[in-house]
């Protein structure tokens, strides 16, 4: 999302989507820390294999999307401040 789109939006679309955006960091780190746990366990049970290197894969794309999601919650925050929202 663009700053001049947020600009755009309303008090309660900025509040509802900066909700959205933490109800995601519980998502994004409840999959990592799945993919991770795919990945010990299936280096105990099997070694290094198929198994153990696409959760990693799998982690690391939804690390980067979570970066993302950061820049846009503090756009997100900075353009709430900039209305006096709190």
């Amino acid at each position: 999302m663009k700053p001049e789109s947020l600009s755009q939006l309303t008090d309660q679309e900025l509040e509802i989507k900066l909700k959205s955006l933490k109800n995601n960091k519980i998502i994004d780190a409840t999959l990592i820390g799945l993919s991770f746990g795919i990945v010990f366990y299936a280096l105990i049970n099997k070694g290094l294999g198929l198994f153990s290197i696409l959760p990693i894969i799998f982690a690391y794309i939804v690390l980067r999307n979570s970066k993302n999601n950061k820049i846009l919650e503090n756009e997100i925050q900075k353009e709430m401040d900039s209305r006096i929202i709190k």
